[in-house]
């Protein structure tokens, strides 16, 4: 299926470049708002479709997302009609950063999927409410330093076992969303791809340590909330957490933890070494990046190669999480191109002009969209607002309250969805192989309508109205 996606979207491409020559312009095809049509249809089918039959759709899925592909494309076809744009002259630079972004991220997300495949970590893990407030706790402060990706990865795993004997789990899951694969990311850039934009835009490294008071105080709730609705059900369960015969914990394949690191430091080499690019019609490729990606390959490849048969089998190792991630993500990429350039050429309508209002746009687009061009779109919107760059943004008092609201709401609210980032669909792909029933795309909409956006009002009074 893979290989019929890029083939079809290669096809697509140079069948427009011939038919439709390209103009040559540099003005920017303006494009309609029917276009996002195939954005929310793909959205509706990964939300309805397994409500609906759930085994069809485990059976279908990829089909779904190639079929949406290809709605995308005709409607983009449709919308050039009768202008004087040729296909590549409205699309080619939104697609080409786009698809770009997609391999990146897909390689990112599975070069960390496997590396952690291979670390297996054992021990006496009790799955005990004040156990399970403790592996949240850790998660969120290794999600900012490792990543969200990096430490849903590491954790998920071991998290599952400890709770396996509980017939109430899947609130530990989503509370395990909540934090570690989203809002404990918000301390420096590593933790989550806008800030880590932010820093390659001129935001100093060390600067999003000043988002720590937003980051305990919703920290800190949450755990709170955690706690007392785990010790409730914990009290409800008929079983006892089995004895492991182990007192301390243990690690097998710990030499993925250098693997993990090496990924870690490719990104980070990524965006402070500038080795020049490659320039395109439509986009240059950065060799630093290229770089990146290769050495996020090959560190994968040492993990399997490396990592003995008998760890994958204890950690219940397949390709399928990824395998589903990917498929539909290369969907929601596609059909979301022309959703991200209504929001850049239209994001300054939205009258968004105090941090307030950037908290909560930012953030609810960033629930949907992908929350790094999102973050993007509002940086512009801010310099544009206060006609100032990024350095004196972040020297003037007003400025710096909207480059707070711009990076809390994009990390806090990719909470919100299961796509609003890309360890919450992996965490939930993973839970679902291990038997946990998750929520359905709705019903987990409703936890965190329920449970974050009181949270994020607080959040928006405490720190950014007053």
């Amino acid at each position: 299926m893979r290989s019929k996606i890029l083939l079809i979207s290669f096809f697509l491409i140079t069948f427009s470049n011939q038919i439709f020559a390209s103009t040559g312009k540099l003005e920017r095809f303006l494009v309609p708002t029917w276009t996002v049509i195939p954005f929310i249809g793909i959205l509706l089918s990964i939300a309805v479709f397994p409500l609906i039959n759930s085994h069809w759709w485990e059976q279908n899925y990829p089909k779904i997302s190639f079929l949406w592909i290809i709605v995308a494309f005709f409607s983009m076809f449709i919308a050039i009609l009768g202008s004087k744009f040729s296909f590549l002259d409205a699309f080619g630079h939104e697609m080409f950063h786009t698809y770009e972004e997609y391999i990146s991220f897909i390689i990112l997300l599975g070069s960390l999927f496997v590396v952690s495949g291979g670390i297996y970590i054992k021990g006496s893990i009790s799955g005990k409410p004040l156990s399970n407030v403790i592996i949240l706790a850790i998660g969120a402060i290794l999600a900012s330093f490792i990543g969200t990706t990096g430490a849903a990865m590491v954790l998920i795993r071991p998290l599952i076992r400890s709770i396996k004997w509980r017939k109430h789990k899947k609130h530990i899951i989503i509370f395990f969303i909540f934090l570690v694969c989203n809002i404990g990311g918000v301390l420096t850039p590593i933790g989550d791809p806008p800030l880590f934009i932010g820093f390659l835009n001129g935001i100093p490294f060390e600067w999003t340590f000043r988002l720590f008071p937003m980051w305990i105080f919703a920290i800190f709730i949450l755990l709170f909330i955690f706690f007392i609705m785990d010790y409730i059900l914990f009290k409800k369960e008929k079983e006892k957490p089995a004895k492991t015969g182990e007192k301390f914990i243990k690690i097998e394949g710990s030499f993925n933890i250098l693997f993990l690191l090496g990924i870690l430091g490719a990104v980070i080499f990524s965006g402070v070494v500038d080795l020049g690019s490659i320039k395109t019609t439509y986009g240059s490729l950065e060799i630093s990046n290229v770089i990146r990606d290769l050495s996020m390959v090959i560190f994968a490849i040492l993990s399997v190669r490396l990592t003995k048969k008998e760890i994958h089998e204890a950690n219940n190792f397949n390709y399928e999480p990824i395998k589903e991630v990917a498929y539909l993500f290369i969907g929601i990429f596609t059909t979301m191109i022309p959703a991200l350039m209504l929001l850049n050429e239209r994001g300054a309508e939205l009258g968004v002009n105090t941090p307030s209002k950037f908290f909560w746009v930012t953030g609810m687009l960033s629930s949907f969209l992908d929350n790094t061009p999102t973050y993007m779109t509002f940086l512009e919107t801010a310099k544009g607002l206060l006609h100032l760059t990024v350095p004196k943004l972040i020297s003037h008092e007003f400025g710096i309250k909207i480059i707070e609201a711009i990076s809390v709401g994009a990390v806090f609210m990719g909470a919100n969805t299961y796509i609003g980032n890309g360890p919450n669909f992996m965490v939930k792909s993973i839970s679902e192989q291990e038997k946990i029933k998750m929520p359905s795309f709705f019903g987990y909409m409703v936890w965190s309508i329920v449970i974050l956006i009181p949270l994020f009002i607080a959040v928006d009074y405490v720190f950014f109205i007053k």
